[in-house]
């Protein structure tokens, strides 16, 4: 089944597909540019076209616009390749985060510089020995007067290296079950006892990092919601990370290439080539209905298996294409190798399995 989009929503897609354009000619094109793309100058071009907070409550700065247009915009920036890093975790979550949990202060004090693409944000959530298990993370932050003391390490910190702050998940108490005690601070990445160290994969990507955090001292204030009962929050967090269309269209670019080279007048090519057309089809409503309410609760994880383990099958189709050619150009070789990381990234399918049978299935435990 198709459905059209009204005419609003077409000018829309219109526009944002000439912008995404005119910044690949001007900034260059990049694989997985949600990620890997980064560039202020062109999250400027994006607040100037309204599209950083599209929505937001107007209150906070946003333009309170249906969020289904924030996919259709997106949709045209990743899928060409446009360089979004800069601005994408302070639109996709932080923002978000702090309008449901921040303080006044702390809204008035960050949303306007992530609305105008001023700030970059990391998230210090994974750790060397709790990575999909996050409640068993051991980063403490220990209340010393009015601030916190904050020891410990984080790892796979996209844009930590460039990053204005991180938005980290810490321990602040360690009694009780392992979701307790959980907290989220605001940190200041200049802060005095932070230690960034980039990770090169093997695609040479740099946007990973370690991040040391020794005696840090960040403002008891930058806390954000409940001391010790943010498992909650970050579980939010998570549902917008996971569901979103750049779950599904990362690789775009590496697809629309290859078809410019299969032979459509083998059968078999063409039979794979409706596959996967299919596939963006089917993941396109699954994020669809992410944004508008409609799946149930913890379903991202769903939209998340698919739409990554869909690309892993766009990176296998290019790789038969495009042959020997691969390894032409670098670029189309990252996105070719770089498949096995969609479905890992963000939480492995296998871990958003079992979300979906235990939270969204209600399907019983294994004894153990």
């Amino acid at each position: 089944m198709n459905f059209e989009l009204s005419p609003e929503l077409v000018e829309l897609q219109l526009r944002a597909r000439k912008v995404a354009a005119d910044g690949v000619a001007t900034y260059g094109r990049f694989n997985d540019s949600w990620i890997n793309g980064f560039s202020k100058d062109f999250a400027k071009v994006m607040s100037d076209e309204g599209w950083i907070g599209m929505g937001w409550p107007e209150e906070h700065g946003g333009r309170a616009r249906p969020p289904i247009e924030r996919v259709i915009v997106a949709e045209e920036m990743i899928g060409q390749g446009a360089p979004i890093a800069a601005m994408w975790f302070a639109d996709r979550q932080m923002g978000p985060t702090l309008i449901a949990y921040g303080t006044a202060d702390q809204q008035a004090e960050y949303l306007p510089k992530m609305l105008s693409g001023e700030t970059t944000w990391c998230i210090g959530m994974s750790e060397p020995d709790a990575g999909s298990d996050l409640a068993g993370l051991a980063t403490s932050a220990v209340r010393d007067g009015d601030d916190f003391i904050i020891n410990g390490q984080k790892i796979w910190t996209s844009f930590g290296e460039v990053a204005d702050y991180c938005y980290l998940i810490c321990r602040t108490a360690s009694d009780g079950p392992p979701h307790k005690g959980i907290s989220e601070v605001i940190v200041p990445m200049d802060t005095p006892g932070i230690e960034v160290r980039p990770i090169t994969d093997m695609t040479t990507n740099r946007h990973f990092c370690e991040v040391y955090f020794t005696d840090a001292r960040v403002p008891a204030e930058n806390l954000v919601g409940v001391e010790g009962n943010a498992f909650k929050q970050t579980m939010v967090q998570l549902q917008h990370e996971r569901g979103g269309i750049d779950r599904l269209v990362s690789n775009r670019p590496l697809y629309d290439h290859a078809l410019t080279l299969a032979d459509t007048s083998d059968p078999v090519v063409r039979q794979e080539i409706a596959k996967l057309e299919t596939g963006y089809q089917v993941g396109r409503m699954l994020v669809y209905r992410e944004v508008l309410k409609q799946a149930p609760e913890g379903f991202s994880a769903a939209t998340k298996a698919y739409c990554t383990e869909h690309e892993i099958r766009v990176a296998d189709f290019a790789s038969r294409v495009l042959g020997a050619a691969a390894t032409l150009d670098d670029e189309w070789t990252k996105e070719i190798v770089y498949g096995p990381a969609y479905t890992i990234m963000g939480g492995t399918s296998d871990i958003m399995r079992n979300i979906l049978g235990e939270r969204v299935l209600g399907l019983p435990r294994e004894p153990r």
